[in-house]
């Protein structure tokens, strides 16, 4: 299956670019998350702290687990802080 996948922030910045379109067989985002970061340098070096990473699928907080099966977007960015 095909997803976007879209990064926000610093995560932007390490990977280089602010979306992809990936051809993956993951079922879970955790899944997607290891095929991603093995795919470079950068992209391993963005993901190797996942508590600072959120993810929400097709616009939807989702956590690590959760199943990518129907999801067209899948994004990838820091928490949020308020004040």
């Amino acid at each position: 299956m095909a997803v976007d996948v879209l990064y926000f922030a610093w995560l932007r910045e390490r990977i280089g670019h602010p979306r992809e379109r990936i051809e993956t067989d993951a079922t879970t985002v955790r899944e997607l998350v290891a095929q991603l970061a093995a795919m470079d340098e950068w992209h391993a070096a963005a993901l190797s702290d996942l508590s600072a990473v959120r993810v929400a699928l097709d616009q939807e907080l989702a956590d690590l687990d959760a199943p990518l099966a129907g999801a067209r977007e899948v994004a990838f960015f820091p928490p949020m802080t308020g004040g």
